[in-house]
């Protein structure tokens, strides 16, 4: 973790180890969930053999799939450019037409909260001391196994992580405040909306705090190793080494509430939210997602969750009792589909959503779904129309 000069005002600030910048004109970048180097569907892999680097194959785009499919789940179709409303349960299907919902845009006279910057490195975790997978190679699937993927050019490799603090102007110091965890973070639209939503009074003031991942992508990687594993451990290591940095750099105090506490984050950052969640709801109630991964990711494998995130839906959640959770999730209609070498039946990002909706509500759980028309992955257009009423429903019942 490095320690540096404070600068103040709008902008960029420079990174010097702790900064403020300010949110004006600043965008949120998308996770991209999937590796440049998989072989595009289609591919033969040579099961067994040893990752080797490779040119990367130039993958397919996903077809366009229709929300009204059979064995999707049955849901409201909204006129072209109109959300759902934030207060109700359920599937919706959004237009094609994305216009960014007025909190997505910086206003004169809103009140704008305060952004910090901080790093933190391999070196300093007592969690995640760093891995990486070899540029240029991705794995195999095993021959007796093929839900299971070999990767072998997976290493020890330091990383450095940047992590955004947003302190909402109307935080009264001393306080506890609820706060939101993003994945794939700096976010800066999530700081942009959160200023708007708090003055109008239809969030509570929170905290965000947005962390940047530890690099890389899918199995084998950091990011893939801290998002895409079904344990408690990530979010045990933001409870031990993210939040008590937060607290004491910026003198605020965090809510030990989990109904005060969420997660977010897109493509396996979304995973990952719901994952923090699902192995500690005594610390989190909320989540929100954008075409999450929860298909089968999980490395190294597993056999206790065999199936990686798929098994959210096709096992831990119809096996389990309901949790105290309220989430909301959304996937394009242009989402992933297939892009490795593994013929698993568990890698098509719509239906591993269109199932979550469907096991949600069977369990009678508090979730809103959003199949969003001419959407790709992660997309950011989707984004900008739909965070503020994402927000907005997932914060329900709290105080304002």
């Amino acid at each position: 973790m490095s320690v540096g000069k404070k600068l103040v005002g709008f902008g960029i600030g420079i990174a010097l180890g702790i900064s403020v910048v300010g949110i004006a004109g600043a965008q949120s970048t998308a996770p991209a969930n999937t590796p440049a180097t998989a072989p595009s569907p289609g591919t033969s892999a040579q099961s067994g053999q040893s990752s080797a680097p490779t040119t990367p194959a130039k993958r397919p785009e996903p077809p366009t799939r229709d929300p009204h499919t059979p064995g999707y789940v049955k849901a409201k179709e909204l006129p072209d450019g109109e959300n759902a409303p934030p207060d109700k349960d359920g599937n919706f299907i959004i237009g094609s037409t994305h216009t960014a919902a007025p909190e997505a845009t910086v206003h004169d006279g809103v009140p704008s909260g305060t952004v910090y910057e901080f790093t933190m490195s391999s070196a300093d975790s007592k969690f995640y001391p760093g891995i990486a997978r070899d540029k240029g190679t991705f794995g195999t699937p095993d021959p007796d196994n093929p839900a299971k993927l070999i990767v072998t050019t997976s290493h020890p490799a330091p990383y450095t992580r940047h992590v955004a603090v947003y302190v909402p102007k109307q935080y009264v110091a001393g306080t506890e405040a609820p706060f939101i965890v993003g994945a794939d973070g700096p976010d800066r639209l999530l700081f942009t909306v959160l200023d708007n939503l708090i003055a109008e009074k239809k969030v509570p003031a929170m905290i965000a705090i947005s962390i940047g991942n530890g690099s890389g992508d899918a199995q084998g990687s950091e990011r893939g190793l801290e998002y895409d594993t079904m344990s408690g451990k990530y979010a045990e290591w933001v409870e031990s080494e993210v939040l008590p940095l937060v607290e004491q750099k910026y003198s605020v105090k965090l809510t030990h509430n989990p109904d005060g506490r969420a997660t977010m984050g897109g493509s396996s950052g979304a995973s990952c939210a719901l994952i923090m969640a699902w192995y500690h709801p005594e610390l989190y109630h909320r989540v929100l997602s954008y075409s999450g991964t929860f298909i089968n990711q999980q490395w190294p494998w597993n056999p206790e969750t065999p199936h990686g995130a798929w098994g959210f839906h096709d096992q831990l959640i119809p096996n389990s009792p309901r949790k105290p959770l309220r989430i909301w999730m959304e996937v394009g209609d242009k989402d992933l589909y297939n892009p490795n070498a593994m013929r698993d039946g568990m890698h098509d990002w719509v239906l591993a959503n269109e199932s979550m909706a469907k096991v949600l509500a069977k369990k009678h759980y508090h979730y809103q779904f959003e199949f969003a028309r001419n959407a790709g992955h992660v997309d950011f257009a989707t984004k900008k129309q739909t965070l503020a009423e994402a927000l907005e429903y997932i914060w329900q019942g709290y105080p304002k």
